[in-house]
């Protein structure tokens, strides 16, 4: 007799558990996972940090996949913002100054590689900040993973600075590159490392720091079984052969903690 109420009842809870679960934003950082309107809730809210990872397709050596500082800037700057709470990820940008085509300089020398003007770089970085700060965004974070785009880098944050006169801020820590490059080298020197192993391309730390976020990029059995590259190989200063995702680790906590203690005072009270 009280069957059929029951289960309309059993029915509209259902139904009504599903639309609340359409309704509620997925738990990400990821600005590409979110629409618009979740985009727009959550700046509301006080999500008003953006993170601009930057990462370059180049070589990295036979033994690491061309997307690397990709794989790397992404895997980042998700950890970073996750331990901020009040960040979201842009999409990564990877297309960077990377040498010259005629004749192919730097490692535009190596098949793989992809090349823009820094003018054109600089712009686009520029844009995209300010469709940020169109949309709320009060401090807009450039997280670049090369080397060699960071005084572009430094000259798109000071023109942005300047035109918004802090209404919006540009902010390059210089914490992020600094923790993966000298930072880590010392780590790796306090472990017993040497220089000429630790490398500043595609040698120890560089893999290292590769197999932590992303070993299926990185070729290791190859590495591990090969001879010694060198600088005809893109190979520059390093030797990947003892390579680790242990040691790589140690480098990426290092990274996430002093990036995220340099936006923490950066981005106070903005």
């Amino acid at each position: 007799m009280h069957s059929f109420p029951l289960r309309t009842l059993l029915c509209c809870l259902l139904m009504l558990a599903g639309q609340t679960a359409l309704a509620q934003a997925p738990r990400t950082v990821l600005l590409e996972n979110l629409t618009w309107t979740e985009i727009r809730d959550q700046v509301n809210a006080g999500k008003t940090t953006i993170i601009i990872p930057i990462g370059g397709t180049e070589q990295s050596g036979p033994g690491i996949a061309v997307g690397k500082h990709n794989a790397r800037a992404a895997y980042l700057s998700q950890k970073i913002a996750e331990r901020l709470g009040n960040a979201l990820v842009a999409p990564v940008v990877a297309y960077v100054p990377e040498g010259g085509y005629v004749p192919p300089t730097s490692h535009m020398r190596f098949p793989g590689t992809i090349t823009i003007p820094d003018a054109v770089f600089e712009q686009m970085l520029e844009s995209a900040a300010q469709s940020f700060a169109v949309h709320g965004f009060r401090n807009i974070v450039f997280l670049g993973d090369h080397g060699g785009y960071q005084k572009d880098l430094d000259v798109v944050a000071a023109r942005l600075n300047k035109a918004w006169a802090g209404k919006a801020r540009a902010i390059v820590p210089p914490e992020y590159y600094a923790s993966s490059s000298d930072g880590y080298a010392a780590q790796l020197r306090q472990r017993g490392f040497r220089d000429d192993e630790i490398g500043t391309h595609a040698g120890l730390a560089d893999t290292s720091l590769q197999l932590a976020v992303a070993p299926q990029m990185v070729r290791l059995d190859q590495l591990q079984h090969g001879p010694r590259l060198g600088p005809a190989d893109g190979v520059y200063g390093g030797d990947p052969r003892r390579a680790s995702a242990d040691l790589g680790q140690l480098g990426i906590d290092a990274i996430v903690l002093h990036t995220v203690e340099a936006l923490k005072k950066d981005t106070q009270g903005h």
